[in-house]
């Protein structure tokens, strides 16, 4: 039985930009497979999609406690420092490098890791400016205002 899987945000925390984009994109695909009514919207979508060419993980290189240096959504150029680990004892610090350009889609959270695990996700773009710009315009969107609680689809009664 074919499926498709929505991965985002992070393990057991909620993050309101990547359940609203979950949210849109399903409702989106569902339309699409005729499972629910067209909407009743006039206004055209507000971004074309960007396919990636290929993505691939960037590795620990070794154990030890892990500092981010680069956000979600950031363009990376191969080369570029993307976070160091410290060996638990302070005398050893590795940097974990860029091994290719692209965009950040995914990136580890957890400050303890171990040799060979997946720390930063990047994904190639054949336009990776116009894809950089999109990726920020489509968070902006989605981000509620402090203190709100903005209804995923204001026109939409809810799916039960």
């Amino acid at each position: 039985m074919p499926i498709l899987l929505y991965e985002a945000g992070e393990a057991l925390r909620f993050d309101e930009v990547s359940i609203r984009a979950g949210v849109k994109g399903i409702i989106n695909v569902m339309r699409s497979l005729s499972m629910l009514p067209p909407s009743r919207s006039k206004r055209k979508a507000l971004y074309d999609p960007f396919i990636a060419r290929s993505s691939n993980w960037v590795r620990a290189s070794d154990s030890g406690l892990f500092r981010n240096l680069s956000a979600m959504g950031s363009r990376v150029k191969r080369g570029d420092l993307l976070g160091v680990i410290d060996d638990p004892f302070g005398r050893d610090e590795f940097e974990v490098i860029a091994t290719f350009s692209g965009i950040i889609i995914g990136c580890s959270e957890i400050p303890l890791v171990h040799e060979g695990e997946a720390l930063f996700h990047i994904a190639r773009f054949e336009d990776i400016r116009e894809a950089a710009g999109s990726v920020e315009s489509f968070q902006m969107d989605l981000e509620p205002d402090e203190g709100e609680i903005m209804p995923l689809d204001q026109e939409e009664p809810p799916i039960v």
